[in-house]
């Protein structure tokens, strides 16, 4: 059994940007584990629709 996993898991969130306003996107978080319990966010990113992988700290969680 490990102690410390790292998992990766998608949800569906709305963003702002300056460019193109509202926008609903897939948000990947990739999380630090103890003991199946979620502790620590390593990294949060999303990809745009042409495909590039963007930080989520580009765009704003509110307007």
């Amino acid at each position: 059994m490990k102690l410390i996993s790292i998992k990766r898991e998608t949800k569906t969130e709305g963003r702002f940007t300056k460019k193109m306003g509202v926008l609903l996107t897939d948000v990947t978080y990739i999380k630090k584990q103890f003991l199946s319990i979620p502790y620590k966010t390593l990294h949060k990113y999303r990809e745009t629709y042409y495909g590039e992988v963007k930080d989520c700290d580009d765009c704003q969680l509110a307007r």
